[in-house]
């Protein structure tokens, strides 16, 4: 007969500080964010081959910094496909999503998804001509963006960059907002 421990129950991960993941999670999912889709060029390997791969990302950590000069900030999950091509590529593109646009933040934040390459084949979009990163038709606001500084924050990197360019597109509709754990509109 093997001698076999008693079954633990599993207990949520709690830090140093005595804040678990599940609480800090829940807390934060009451705070209201603003949905974009971030996005960037990778120049291909081969020169001589095909012309590279755009790629993208949903993100709702995303906030201006500074207005002189212009600054964002957006914060990527280390080792995440874009995380790695920002630490390489330094030009990168920000949709801001419309309240319209919400199928376009789950393509793009979808785990284990098929390649960038057929997420963006039906989506209108434009090539940024300051930074080559596609930005989305019909968002409200794009911006085209040159890191300036990375900085590791936990698990994932913080990416400041200097607005390049900024336009607004698109005045018509609401923002799309992440509250809870979902898209939402305004009102």
């Amino acid at each position: 007969m093997l001698n076999t421990p008693p079954a633990v129950p599993s207990t949520p991960s709690v830090h140093a500080e005595g804040v678990s993941n599940d609480e800090f999670r829940a807390a934060m999912s009451r705070l209201a964010a603003g949905v974009v889709l971030v996005t960037a060029h990778e120049p291909a390997l081969d020169p001589e081959g095909p012309g590279g791969e755009d790629v993208g990302m949903t993100a709702t950590a995303f906030v201006s910094v500074s207005l002189d000069p212009p600054l964002v900030l957006v914060s990527l999950r280390e080792g995440s496909r874009m995380d790695d091509l920002l630490d390489e590529q330094p030009l990168w593109g920000v949709s801001v999503l419309s309240e319209s646009q919400r199928h376009i933040a789950g393509r793009f934040a979808m785990k284990g998804r098929i390649s960038d390459r057929l997420l963006f084949e039906d989506i209108p979009y434009v090539r940024g001509e300051a930074a080559g990163a596609p930005l989305v038709g019909g968002a409200l606001a794009t911006l085209e963006c040159r890191t300036e500084q990375r900085v590791t924050a936990g698990d994932h990197t913080l990416v400041v960059g200097r607005v390049l360019t900024a336009s607004v597109p698109s005045a018509d509709g609401g923002p799309l907002v992440h509250f809870k754990g979902r898209y939402r509109q305004l009102g």
